[in-house]
Order: structure tokens, then C-alpha cells, then sequence
């Protein structure tokens, strides 16, 4: 049965902290930005404090922490639905867009996609910008696991809300026996790699404001920027390797780099085989990508060309989503290389999207088998992953949502032609919020400006679908969900 109490009682928290954080840019615009974009963020935020102060008061009571599989779920969900909405009033307020627009950058900013559909960012106010920015760093390591980190109490039913919101097949691995405790080991490692990002970006040449700025979408793999050319703004290859190693680092499991801190063992990525491999994968696909470029003359340096290679693979593959050139204008080859390395994505256990390799390698070893299975029918096979037999029920779960990834993308990319847009545009745009990547090709290739209402609401869907890997979302459809 759900607990709609503990639902409502912990949605008090993510409405607070969006409140705060509104209260706080207001306080930022104020005294350091000097914008004069206070009401905008004050406003909005007083009405979330009062309304989580009242989602508190009337659904605490002792007995309302029993928090079960469904509640979870549902909780997981209902935050970034209501975070999305939320987020949207200081975009309205600010920019003058419309409610469907500011909907799905604010969505667009939680779940790291980076798809955009403001044009003249150079140009608007510090306080806004950094509002935007810090949206994603905020959605990167999730909401939920912060209310987690913040609720000691929950050191049950908070293993739960884990589940429902971190990404990747296998998630029952604890760094610490309390479940708050875990939370709080994510977010020191989260916030000591946003802090080294934002210093190399420093020493690379940018301001202290961009630097912050860009760290928070780069960790988070976010990929949205202070200006309308992204990266490319600053025209610098070296800010692009900052990225590049900083993208990698936020698409590479957390807990793992708490391992690696831990134990002062580099190695330890090496051993892993999920990291291994995609680190290999990004390795041979910039290579390809790079031979590519040389091959059709776009650039005459071949250091260059592997630079932009590897940038543009790594922001594809990390669903950061940066950009830094004319990227949109290369062959179609690697166009279409670039929207397949978003479908792989990160790990799992990252800030990034996509399949997680995790998955890939283990539908690579399912195909391996029964290929074995049909030259040696007598013979006993299994999956093994980290030298482990991995269990059938992961086996099964993971050829489902390869399934349901094949399904939402085709479902969605025709939603997405009923409202008229061409086949690649649609296909592209459909790709990039489902594996919450931001950027597109064709008619999405700069902004999805060109969108329709209809179809905007569609993507906006697909972003949460996506951050929360399908099966969360899915479930508050069944009508055996709602059921005793």
C-alpha cells in the first residue's frame, strides 16, 4: 500500500531546497551580481518555503517513515516533476518565455540534459545564468540522494529511494552501512571533483565566474554554458582537455571514486571492467572519429582534429552535450557515430546518461553465449562480469530496458514527426533527451528553438523518462501499482 503522508512529508524537502536556493540567487543578484533580477528568484522562492513548511507540518507523525518499494518510486518521480516545475517560475520570470518553455529548460537543467531553448545567453543577466547552471550541478547526483543525505532517519527506507534514483542494473553496493552515510560520501566526492574542475578551468584561462559556472555542467554532465557557442567560445584547446578529463570523471562511477580516494589506488579504474571498457570505447571511437576528420580534410592538423574528435565523442558519449565548432556541419558518418556513443553513455553509478555500459557489455556477453549455446547445444554457460556469474534476474532486467530504450525511441521520434519535424531532426532530438544528452542535428542542431508546444512537452517527458532509466516512470502506469 502507499504512503501518500511519507510522499508528501518527503516532497517538503526537494520544494524547501528549491526554495532556498531561489532565496539565495535573489541574495546573489542583490549584493554580488547586481542585476537587479531579485524579485524574479524572491518571489517564487518565499511561496516554496511557506508551501514546504505546510507539506511538514501536516504529514509528520511518527509512523509515516515505513517506506516501501512503491513509495519510493513515487517519490523519485514526483520530485523531478515538481523540481521541473518549480525551477521554471525564475526562468519565466526573467527570460519572458512562455510556461511550456521555461518548463523544459528547468527540466532540461535538472536531469543534466542540456538541450536549450534560449538564444542570446551571452548577453543576460550573471545571477540567471548561474541560476541555470547550477540547476544541473544540482540534478547531477540527484535530488533524491540529497534529501537521502539530509533525512538520517531514513536509513531504511532511504536504500529504497537509492534504488529508485541512481542509475545502472546493479544497485545494492553500500560504502557504509548507514545509507545516509553513503549520501554523504557522494556528495564530498561530488563537490571535491566540481571543485578541482573549476580550478583547472581557472588555470586554463578562464574567469573565476566561468570557471565555477562551467564546472558545475561539466561534473554533472550537463553540458549548458554562459554562452550561446558553448566551449567554443573560448577557442581554446586547452580548456577543451580540461573538459575532456573532467567530462570522463563525471561519467565514471561515483562510489568508485570514493574507492580509489580511499585506498590512493589509481588502479582501481583500471580493474573495474565497466570503467575499463569505457574508457577503451572513448579511446577507439576518438581515434575513428579523428581519422575521419583528417581523411575528409576538415582540419589540416591532425593534433587538432583529435582534439575535436575526442572532445565532441567524449561530450557525446558522457551526455554532457558541450560543443565546441562547427560540429553540426561534419559528415554523416560521424554524426550518426556520435548519436550511437550517446545511446552507450557513462557508468552507471555516474552523473552521465545513455544505456550505461554496464548494460552494453552485458548484452554483448548474452549474445556471446547463446552464439556458444548454438555451436555446443549440451554445453553449461554463464555470464560472468567482474569474474562474477551475474544473476538471471539482472540478465533479464537488462535486456528489458535495452528493450524499453528501442521502444521509447521510436515512440517518441514519431510523436516527435506528427508535430512536423523531419526524420533526423525528430530521430536526434528523441536521442538526446531520452539519454539526456542536450544537443541535436538538423533542426535541434543549435537549439530546439524550432520545436513546436506539442512536441516540447514530448521531449520534456522524455528528459525524466530517461534520468530515471524508464522502469521508475513506467511503473506509475500499471494499474497494479496503485493496487493494495
Amino acid at each position: 500500500m502507499i504512503n501518500l503522508r511519507a510522499t508528501l512529508y518527503l516532497l517538503a524537502f526537494p520544494v524547501g531546497f528549491m526554495g532556498l536556493v531561489q532565496a539565495v540567487f535573489a541574495g546573489l543578484s542583490w549584493t554580488l551580481f547586481d542585476d537587479h533580477e531579485e524579485v524574479e528568484f524572491f518571489m517564487p522562492a518565499l511561496v516554496m518555503l511557506i508551501c514546504a513548511t505546510f507539506f511538514f507540518l501536516i504529514s509528520r507523525s511518527s509512523t509515516i517513515f515505513k517506506i516501501g518499494f512503491k513509495d519510493a518510486l513515487l517519490f523519485a518521480t514526483f520530485t523531478w516533476v515538481i523540481m521541473g516545475a518549480l525551477g521554471a517560475v525564475p526562468i519565466m520570470l526573467v527570460t519572458g518565455v512562455s510556461m511550456t518553455d521555461a518548463v523544459f529548460e528547468s527540466v532540461s537543467g535538472l536531469t543534466t540534459t542540456g538541450a536549450t531553448i534560449l538564444t542570446g545567453l551571452d548577453h543576460m543577466p550573471r545571477s540567471f545564468l548561474m541560476y541555470r547552471q547550477f540547476l544541473q550541478w544540482m540534478g547531477g547526483l540527484g535530488v533524491v540522494i540529497f534529501v537521502v543525505a539530509v533525512l538520517p532517519m531514513l536509513n531504511v527506507g532511504g536504500m529504497k529511494l537509492l534504488k529508485a534514483e541512481t542509475p545502472g542494473p546493479v544497485k545494492d553496493e553500500k560504502l557504509s552501512p548507514r545509507i545516509a552515510s553513503t549520501a554523504h560520501y557522494l556528495w564530498f566526492v561530488y563537490l571535491a571533483i566540481t571543485a578541482a574542475c573549476a580550478l583547472g578551468y581557472f588555470v586554463a584561462g578562464m574567469s573565476a565566474y566561468d570557471a565555477i559556472a562551467h564546472a558545475f555542467t561539466t561534473v554533472s554532465t550537463g553540458g549548458m554554458s554562459t554562452y550561446d557557442a558553448s566551449l567554443g567560445y573560448f577557442d581554446s584547446p586547452l580548456i577543451m582537455m580540461v573538459a575532456e578529463v573532467f567530462m570522463l570523471l563525471g561519467a565514471i562511477s561515483f562510489a568508485l571514486h570514493f574507492k580509489v580516494i580511499k585506498t590512493r589506488s589509481v588502479m582501481l579504474f583500471w580493474r573495474d571492467e565497466e570503467t575499463r571498457t569505457f574508457l577503451k570505447v572513448v579511446l577507439v571511437l576518438s581515434l575513428l572519429i579523428a581519422w575521419e576528420l583528417w581523411r575528409n580534410q576538415l582540419y589540416d592538423n591532425p593534433l587538432v582534429a583529435l582534439n575535436q574528435a575526442a572532445f565532441h565523442l567524449i561530450s557525446f558519449i558522457t551526455s554532457t552535450g558541450y560543443g565546441a565548432g562547427n560540429y553540426t556541419e561534419w559528415p554523416l558518418t560521424i554524426a550518426l557515430a556520435l548519436v550511437v556513443a550517446g545511446y552507450l553513455g557513462g557508468c552507471a553509478g555516474s552523473t552521465a546518461g545513455g544505456n550505461k555500459i554496464i548494460r552494453n557489455i552485458l548484452s554483448v556477453k548474452l549474445i556471446g553465449l547463446e552464439l556458444k549455446r548454438l555451436i555446443h547445444p549440451r554445453g553449461i554457460f554463464n555470464v560472468k562480469y567482474q569474474g562474477r556469474s551475474v544473476s538471471a534476474s539482472i540478465l533479464s532486467a537488462t535486456i528489458a530496458f535495452m528493450t524499453i530504450v528501442a521502444f521509447s525511441s521510436v515512440v517518441v521520434t514519431l510523436l516527435l514527426m506528427t508535430t512536423g519535424l523531419d526524420f533526423w531532426t525528430a530521430l536526434t532530438a528523441a536521442a538526446a533527451c531520452l539519454n539526456v544528452l542536450g544537443p541535436g542535428f538538423g533542426g535541434v542542431g543549435s537549439n530546439f528553438i524550432s520545436v513546436s508546444d506539442a512536441g516540447t512537452w514530448v521531449l520534456s517527458g522524455a528528459m525524466i523518462l530517461g534520468r530515471l532509466e524508464y522502469f521508475t516512470v513506467i511503473a506509475l502506469f500499471l494499474p497494479r501499482f496503485w493496487q493494495r
